[in-house]
Formats: C-alpha cells, sequence, structure tokens
C-alpha cells in the first residue's frame, strides 16, 4: 500500500525534470527528504531508471501533444498508479 505522498513524490518524478535530475544524482536523500517511509525510500532506491526518463519523456511528449488538460490519459496513469500500489 503506498501513501498519498509516496504517489505524488512518483507523479512529480514523471513530470518534473529540474526534480528528476535531482532525485537521480541522490535518490536516498531526495525521498527521505519528502518525508517517506523507509519502506517507501527503499523501493524508489530500486527504481528503474531507464524505465522512469522513458516514462517522463512520454508523458511530456503526450502532454506537449494533447495538452495538459487531455482527459485521455488520465485512465491509463490511474491504472499505472493503480499497479504500483499494488506491487509496493
Amino acid at each position: 500500500m503506498t501513501t498519498p505522498a509516496f504517489e505524488a513524490f512518483l507523479a512529480r518524478l514523471y513530470t518534473d525534470a529540474e526534480f528528476r535530475r535531482r532525485f537521480l544524482n541522490d535518490p536516498r536523500q531526495m525521498a527521505a527528504g519528502a518525508g517517506l517511509s523507509t519502506e517507501e525510500v527503499s523501493h524508489l532506491m530500486a527504481i528503474d531508471r531507464v524505465g522512469l526518463e522513458l516514462a517522463a519523456k512520454t508523458f511530456a511528449y503526450k502532454r506537449a501533444r494533447f495538452g495538459r488538460s487531455s482527459s485521455r490519459y488520465v485512465k491509463p496513469l490511474r491504472a499505472i498508479f493503480s499497479t504500483l500500489r499494488s506491487r509496493f
């Protein structure tokens, strides 16, 4: 089970390039500094960095192409977070 803080942290990782860069430079410090649990920090330490970058680029492309207000991606994003929530 994940917390809202963990989900917000993940969302920011996917959407904020500078935040993501700082996280990738020092993931433990960034995650712990966000007040996440020890378990959540551990999960973030094991994040697939290549997958993170690929997903972030894909989301940025879709936001640029279809606009931020597009509801087209709400269900897929909810499915992603639901899957992540069940895995952690």
